[in-house]
């Protein structure tokens, strides 16, 4: 079979060969995460539409060689019921990503706003949102409404490096910066102790540790300002909880809290900068 153009003809297997070496490569390695898949979405894409229209073609060429043409009507009913099956699957999927884990997004929107009306009130303070084991899903500094703002990180159960800034130097990009390693070892530098923190981003798990602490039942020192439903997979049925289906999967998922816990007694802010 080939792909057609006003020049040339290209073989499908020459067009899918990038997706089957990257598969190759990217399967075989130790640790996996879906976004390395990203730049072949569109060869999936076009291999599950080869696969359909072979099928097909296959459905058609039975058809002709036994002559079983009373059920050439329905040639293409596979080809409509494989979308329809996989539309159903799709927005059920989607439905269910969101409603699991839209979480972080949605209190860190949240916590943006109330951040722009704090920087109003107070203009000369600084203040330290921090985050433990939640620092992966920390999604952007879009959520920060100015420097005067900063994510902090504190010790939690994971062991390995941890993100920092950029410098602040025209070439920043360029320059190797310091406390920085290409062994994924821990650097202790990244750390603050929770007594700098103003707010704290959590999910509330009722599991703890010493690292790991469950900072929203220490309700001397900490208050809850904002919350959201997070999926508690370990807890839930697997297949609703991959598959949003009306009622059933708010029955058979269970949810955890992910909270924006804010000091009860605020500390003196360091006052920002002036530059």
């Amino acid at each position: 079979m080939l792909v057609w153009s006003s020049k040339m003809s290209v073989p499908f297997w020459l067009v899918l060969m990038p997706m089957y070496l990257w598969m190759a490569i990217f399967f075989t390695r130790p640790h996996k995460e879906e976004r390395f898949l990203f730049p072949i979405y569109p060869l999936i894409c076009l291999a599950a539409a080869l696969s359909l229209g072979v099928f097909q073609e296959l459905l058609t060429a039975i058809v002709i060689k036994f002559r079983y043409f009373r059920f050439g009507n329905w040639i293409a009913a596979p080809g409509i019921l494989f979308t329809a099956v996989h539309a159903f699957l799709g927005v059920t999927r989607s439905v269910a990503l969101y409603k699991g884990y839209h979480a972080p997004l949605g209190v860190y929107g949240e916590l943006y706003y109330h951040a722009r009306a704090e920087s109003e009130r107070h203009p000369m303070n600084s203040y330290n949102v921090c985050v433990g084991k939640e620092w992966y899903r920390f999604p952007s500094h879009f959520f920060l409404p100015n420097k005067r703002w900063r994510l902090q990180f504190l010790r939690s159960e994971f062991r390995g490096q941890l993100p920092q800034p950029y410098s602040s130097q025209w070439n920043a990009t360029f320059i190797i910066p310091a406390n920085m390693n290409d062994m994924n070892r821990e650097e202790t530098s990244r750390y603050v102790s929770e007594e700098q923190c103003d707010y704290i981003v959590d999910l509330d798990s009722p599991t703890e540790t010493q690292r790991e602490p469950r900072y929203s039942e220490m309700k001397a020192k900490w208050k809850l300002l904002f919350s959201h439903p997070f999926l508690d997979a370990s807890r839930s049925n697997p297949f609703f909880r991959s598959f949003y289906i009306p009622f059933y999967s708010d029955v058979e998922t269970e949810f955890l809290r992910y909270n924006v816990l804010q000091r009860v007694t605020p500390r003196k802010p360091a006052p920002a900068k002036q530059k």
